[in-house]
């Protein structure tokens, strides 16, 4: 499993823009696909955006296309979640999570994540 700690999670305004981090603290970070889940209060947690293990591939949910950025470096064992045009709706909890499988393809499928970080708050006010 990969350890993962996200960070960055901060009060701001209505179009704002927001960098999350996650960082891991394990070896194998390289070998994993990646995603960010948010969860807002009373709602199920719900997937944001994913990249793929060699970065080849991104995925978004549809209410953050154009606005959100999903990127990392190995080298580093980080993954970021850029956030541009925070809207009240994208307050929440948000997540970083590793799929369980080394070198699988990207999903939204909150069931192929078997790693989760702690969460960091994003709370974007109007």
């Amino acid at each position: 499993q990969v350890q993962l700690v996200e960070s960055g999670g901060a009060l701001v305004q209505a179009g704002d823009s927001l960098t999350l981090s996650c960082v891991s603290s394990g070896g194998t970070f390289s070998r994993y696909s990646l995603g960010w889940f948010r969860q807002a209060p009373g709602k199920e947690r719900e997937f944001v955006a994913g990249i793929n293990w060699d970065s080849r591939r991104t995925i978004f949910h549809d209410s953050v296309k154009g606005r959100f950025t999903i990127s990392r470096d190995n080298a580093k064992n980080t993954m970021w979640l850029q956030m541009n045009s925070l809207k009240p709706e994208d307050t929440a909890v948000y997540y970083c999570a590793a799929q369980q499988y080394p070198m699988g393809v990207i999903t939204a499928t909150r069931h192929s994540f078997g790693s989760w970080g702690q969460g960091t708050q994003v709370t974007v006010s109007s």
